[in-house]
């Protein structure tokens, strides 16, 4: 694996283990204020943590799809830089919102400004290799 391509891999990963450990925090969340799976509601911190955790879910998805098809069709390094921001922006918008969630802006826009850029550079990506791709003669060209 190119080192480039390895650091994108380094991001997903690190993506995934940042997932996991907003979950042990609702974990850890429900025992402190005393929310019995399944609620959803109680302490307004937790329901802060909690929500924190589904947020990530939300975004993850569209994150690491625009990451894999932004790295692999245009630059993995770019990619993985932006993957960085995205990790960044995470932990920011996650210890503000548990914090006070109208301050949670910053990370918000960390989270979703990586993701549109990898998406759109994705979409962009994979329709030049199409078009690249294309057999002569098809008549689309």
């Amino acid at each position: 694996m190119p080192w480039a391509q390895g650091l994108v891999a380094l991001d997903a990963l690190l993506a995934v283990l940042l997932y996991f450990f907003m979950a042990a925090r609702v974990g850890a969340a429900r025992n402190k204020y005393k929310v019995d799976a399944p609620a959803t509601t109680g302490d307004p911190v937790f329901e802060r943590t909690f929500r924190v955790h589904q947020n990530t879910l939300e975004q993850l998805p569209p994150f690491l799809v625009g990451l894999y098809f932004f790295s692999s069709t245009l630059n993995p390094l770019t990619a993985a830089v932006i993957g960085l921001v995205w990790i960044i922006g995470r932990i920011i918008y996650m210890e503000s919102y548990i914090a006070n969630p109208s301050s949670r802006r910053l990370g918000a826009l960390l989270t979703f400004l990586p993701t549109a850029i990898l998406v759109v550079g994705g979409i962009v990506g994979v329709g030049m290799a199409v078009l690249r791709d294309l057999p002569h003669g098809t008549g689309l060209f």
